[in-house]
């Protein structure tokens, strides 16, 4: 039986090896229009159901290597009932299906085990099968499920990016910008370094640059108790790449939520990343759960003050009426 874990990590490998970071979404979202609703992740072509975990670094790697501009994917079955087929000689990419599975617990006679309560205890567990997939662009016949692209107009060289400012704002994180050459999260202190807008080329540098420390700034003990943040380890220890992995790849799942073109922060840390993975077939699952759960825990915090905000003028009237009828 083929090795899930080791085909994921080759894969990744393999895209690393080429100089690709294969969890940087391989277009810009803001270069072009597309028809119909946006969606920041890969998506099923005909579903239009999104793809989530570590299919998201396994398909932006395979956009990225062959060049693809669409992140829309489909199964050959897929295509064929859709009235289309795929190009012959075409390659397929691989993903994951996770399937969460329970079943009630034994004891090793066939028993069941019960809770406090008297309940059946319950095990939780997930099943990983392979899952093959086709990008749009290797598909004939299939044209009304295209986006396209219009063009807009040029922009300014630095134009602030309200959806990603709203989530640092939402965070609640202490972001802090000097004139200064390094950015950096400080754990002990609690609170985000940042050079100071104007010294980035580009806005998709600075906010790659804040979103990967507000991801350090996720794993800190009053939130998600990361490792690699509670109990730092080495410059160029296995743990400190792991968390640098764990930072990258989260920055890039905002950046696409936000939708800008994510950029590697770090290229000099590629070789650190590659012996971690290759020392450990399910070290890309863990950093890419862990980077996930950062990502998901930000803009939990972002919807919160949203609707907060929108409540507030509901509670101010609650009260004025209140008073007025006192």
């Amino acid at each position: 039986m083929r090795d899930i874990y080791q085909d994921v990590t080759d894969k990744i490998v393999t895209a690393l090896d080429q100089g690709v970071a294969p969890w940087i979404k391989p277009w810009s979202s803001s270069g072009s229009v597309h028809v119909g609703h946006h969606h920041p992740y890969p998506i099923n072509a005909i579903t239009r159901r999104p793809y989530s975990g570590i299919n998201l670094p396994l398909l932006w790697a395979e956009a990225r290597l062959q060049g693809f501009t669409q992140d829309r994917w489909l199964t050959f079955n897929q295509a064929k009932k859709a009235g289309g087929h795929i190009r012959k000689g075409e390659h397929s990419t691989l993903a994951i299906l996770y399937k969460p599975m329970e079943r009630e617990e034994q004891t090793e006679s066939g028993q069941p085990i019960f809770d406090e309560d008297g309940q059946p205890r319950v095990i939780h567990f997930g099943i990983l099968r392979m899952h093959f997939l086709f990008n749009i662009e290797q598909t004939e016949g299939l044209e009304a499920f295209n986006e396209t692209p219009l063009e807009t107009e040029p922009r300014d060289p630095f134009q602030a990016n309200n959806s990603a400012e709203n989530v640092l704002l939402g965070s609640g994180a202490k972001i802090v910008h000097r004139p200064a050459a390094e950015a950096f999260y400080h754990p002990l202190r609690d609170f985000i370094q940042l050079p100071k807008k104007a010294q980035f080329h580009n806005e998709g540098g600075y906010y790659a640059t804040a979103l990967h420390e507000l991801t350090h700034w996720t794993g800190h003990s009053s939130r998600l108790q990361r490792g690699g943040i509670t109990s730092p380890c080495p410059f160029g220890s296995p743990g400190y790449a792991f968390e640098e992995l764990v930072a990258e790849m989260g920055a890039a799942f905002l950046c696409a939520y936000v939708g800008i073109q994510g950029e590697l922060r770090h290229e000099s840390y590629i070789d650190s990343w590659l012996n971690v993975l290759k020392a450990d077939k399910r070290a890309i699952f863990r950093a890419s759960g862990q980077a996930r759960a950062a990502s998901e825990y930000v803009l939990n915090l972002k919807q919160q003050l949203e609707q907060t905000i929108l409540e507030e003028p509901i509670e101010q009237e609650r009260q004025r009426l209140m008073e007025s009828n006192s």
